[in-house]
């Protein structure tokens, strides 16, 4: 779990050429402002917001810039943004040649009390210019270790883009006690993600603590960690529910699959959300593995359009 957490960190910037064919954006201004001869994405689907996390394109180059062509080449007009990029663009100091991530964290930990919003409204606009918009932002700066300062800037850093919601991993209660306390302050949600941890009464403490804890369910791992449908959850807790991930996994803690492949049943949650018309967006997180001669924007792409098929 700690490698898979420690992964997910350190994801942007890694992996092979950006795929072929994406749209070509205007060097004027910032890049990104402006796009060339596109229409404006549109993944909101008979009322169901369909969204993508930046995870989904950890394979690939992954600035500011990148993740918005991957949106629009997909068609998809929402966005979970992990914090790296933003942070990059904002200027954050960059991890040198050898040095260690305690060095690294405390240079991250000096800088974030003190950076401008400016960038983060820049990326904002950027994205919204574009037709995307940003509904949640998982900064590497909610945990225990993080200082309250730390914590003010994820939250004016999300005011900043744009959110409604940050998202972290599930702490333990005494952090999820801070946060709702913290993010009461800011008057904004803390959704709460689990892994194969999950049980349907894993956030029930972190909810009573405060009516600004909430939910970033994954039902992928939910499925997999319960072996049961996550239908019931999402009807108890939607009022709850910040944003939710979407990947097929199989029961008894399986793996993941494409779409459609495993025990997940993506169909009739997106039937769920679209007949109760939840709020909350439904987000693409592409976390199987990615077949020979294929990237992450094809794959994001098919599961864009598993979903659209759900939602006829």
């Amino acid at each position: 779990m700690k490698q898979h957490n420690l992964s997910r960190r350190r994801f942007i910037g890694n992996g092979a050429l950006a795929a072929a064919g994406l749209l070509v954006f205007s060097k004027s201004s910032f890049a990104g402002n402006i796009l060339i001869g596109a229409d404006k994405p549109n993944s909101k689907i008979n009322g169901v917001q369909i969204g993508v996390i930046t995870y989904s394109f950890r394979s690939m180059p992954g600035t500011i810039d990148d993740l918005l062509k991957y949106c629009i080449d997909c068609n998809i007009n929402a966005i979970e943004l992990m914090g790296d990029a933003a942070e990059a663009y904002a200027g954050a100091p960059k991890r040198e040649a050898g040095e260690d991530w305690a060095t690294f964290g405390k240079k991250m930990a000096d800088w974030r009390p003190t950076a401008s919003m400016d960038k983060f409204k820049e990326i904002r606009k950027m994205y919204n210019d574009a037709g995307v918009n940003i509904y949640a932002w998982k900064p590497n700066a909610l945990g225990p270790k993080n200082s309250d300062a730390e914590i003010d800037y994820a939250f004016n850093a999300g005011k900043a883009l744009g959110v409604n919601h940050v998202t972290v991993e599930l702490p333990d209660e005494a952090q999820t006690k801070r946060l709702g306390d913290i993010a009461a302050k800011h008057k904004m949600m803390v959704g709460y993600h689990a892994h194969t941890q999950a049980t349907p009464t894993l956030w029930d403490t972190a909810l009573s603590q405060s009516k600004y804890n909430g939910i970033n369910l994954d039902i992928g791992h939910y499925v997999a960690g319960t072996s049961s449908s996550p239908a019931p959850f999402i009807e108890k807790y939607h009022d709850r529910i910040t944003s939710m991930h979407i990947k097929d996994r199989k029961f008894h803690d399986g793996p993941n699959q494409a779409w459609g492949q495993g025990d997940t049943p993506i169909k009739e949650v997106l039937q769920l959300l679209k007949a109760n018309k939840y709020k909350f967006p439904a987000t693409i997180e592409l976390e199987y593995k990615i077949p020979e001669g294929s990237d992450a924007v094809k794959e994001v792409k098919i599961c864009r359009q598993f979903a659209a098929d759900a939602l006829a």
